[in-house]
């Protein structure tokens, strides 16, 4: 066991060291999305329509996003590699490569957005939300456009092991969204009107914006990234080919994230089928577990640079030994996060005024809390196989656990069954354990057949 330690301690150190900042930010956004969520389940009036009205609209969103936003984070693995090959210009064409491929994927994903919100009665849904879910929809809809900007500069800062650019930043959001949704939702004196679901919207915008803003100033004017910023390229050549080398990357690995998100929005349709509490709760319990798995891709995103840097030295050791410190990592942070669900699920289910709700709700974190291990060893994954530049299979798999296993079982033990909301959330587990195995089994493979 001493022996075991001591050979992964310093890769340990070195991921945890990585991973924090980037943790801290990708934390620091979702809790953004469950900030709305608390202060919109603390409305005096019409908090579970609200929530239900959340749900779907960022349901909707996030399916669509969770293309673009993984995309762009193929760039901090490359990033990472042309560091360690000594090529700065290399890396500064990949900035550049990286903004246009956000705004780019801004384009088609603000597109598809819309083009569901239009379509939106295909989800059969309860009639009394739609038009509170799209009037927020269409306002989030708007902050896709500085949120992709803002994820392709990270990328870039991340990959030069800059972690705390984004985190300092993202921190910040969060208090200024915080803010702006006390006063926005709810009004201040007669300055401010009550906007309801809609002031969460707006705040959420106002904060995305400043930090696509507040991340290009950091950028241009840290003396960190000069000599990246400085270096001589190649010209418009590379640029293309490095767009071309990105959405070749990033787009199967965007497909990885929306099978599960998709996946979980599923769960969300379905919760409607059974009624609007059931939804309510479904949306609470999941705030939480969106948490804990966005530290986990953190974790997967530090662990897939150091792989990157792996890549870049050519050494079949370091890409072993910092997948599998990323991977422990994973799983000591998510078996406490399990044990936090399991032992405080009534309390962290409390803040919404709906008992109902709240019962819900509280049974549906103790399975948050029993998936826990096998959402942070498949997110884990995911990443440090980003960073071998392995996609394609890795799409494969996620397909099927989700879409072939997950889905099927949320439906049949859901309703077949009649098991309702906990049979919905057994079919997620379901899913989480088929990606969790063969993901992590794929990384060994790989990586043990590198360079023979």
């Amino acid at each position: 066991m001493n022996t075991f330690l001591n050979r992964y301690k310093s890769d340990f150190i070195a991921t945890f060291n990585l991973a924090l900042p980037i943790i801290t930010a990708q934390v620091g956004v979702m809790l953004m999305g469950f900030a709305d969520t608390v202060q919109v389940g603390r409305m005096a009036q019409g908090s579970v329509p609200a929530l239900a009205a959340a749900a779907d609209a960022n349901g909707i969103f996030f399916n669509i996003a969770i293309v673009g936003y993984i995309c762009l984070q193929v760039v901090a693995p490359l990033v990472s590699s042309a560091q360690s090959s000594n090529n700065p210009g290399q890396c500064k064409q990949l900035l550049r490569a990286s903004v246009v491929v956000s705004l780019i994927m801004s384009v088609i994903c603000a597109f598809l957005i819309v083009l569901i919100g239009l379509n939106i009665d295909l989800l059969k849904q309860p009639k009394e939300i739609k038009s509170m879910t799209l009037d927020f929809l269409w306002i989030i809809t708007i902050s896709i456009f500085p949120s992709f900007v803002f994820s392709a500069i990270k990328s870039f800062t991340d990959g030069l092991s800059q972690t705390k650019v984004a985190m300092q930043i993202t921190v910040s959001a969060l208090l200024l969204n915080v803010v702006l949704n006390h006063l926005l939702i709810n009004g201040y004196k007669n300055i401010i009107p009550a906007l309801g679901l809609n002031g969460a919207g707006y705040a959420t915008l106002t904060s995305r914006i400043y930090m696509a803003l507040a991340i290009i100033i950091y950028t241009l004017r840290d003396k960190a990234f000069k000599p990246y910023l400085q270096a001589s390229t190649q010209g418009l050549d590379s640029i293309k080919t490095l767009i071309g080398k990105i959405m070749k990357l990033g787009i199967p690995s965007g497909f990885q994230g929306f099978s599960e998100v998709a996946a979980f929005y599923g769960a969300v349709v379905m919760m409607g089928w059974i009624s609007l509490p059931h939804k309510a709760a479904h949306q609470v319990a999941i705030g939480f577990v969106s948490m804990t798995f966005m530290a986990a891709t953190g974790i997967g995103a530090a662990g897939g640079i150091r792989v990157g840097s792996g890549m870049g030295e050519k050494s079949k050791k370091a890409i072993i030994d910092a997948g599998t410190s990323a991977l422990l990592m994973g799983l000591i942070f998510m078996g406490t996060c399990s044990i936090i669900f399991l032992v405080f699920n009534d309390f962290l289910a409390s803040y919404v005024k709906d008992d109902q709700v709240v019962a819900l709700a509280a049974e549906l974190i103790i399975w948050g809390g029993i998936f826990q291990l096998f959402d942070g060893t498949q997110a884990v994954s995911v990443g440090i196989l980003r960073g071998i530049a392995d996609v394609n299979v890795p799409t494969i798999i996620t397909f099927i656990a989700y879409w072939v296993v997950g889905l099927p079982m949320c439906y049949f033990l859901g309703f077949v069954l009649d098991l309702k909301h906990i049979g919905i959330w057994i079919g997620l587990t379901s899913s989480l354990f088929v990606s969790a195995s063969l993901l992590s089994w794929r990384f060994y493979a790989k990586a043990n057949k590198l360079w023979h």
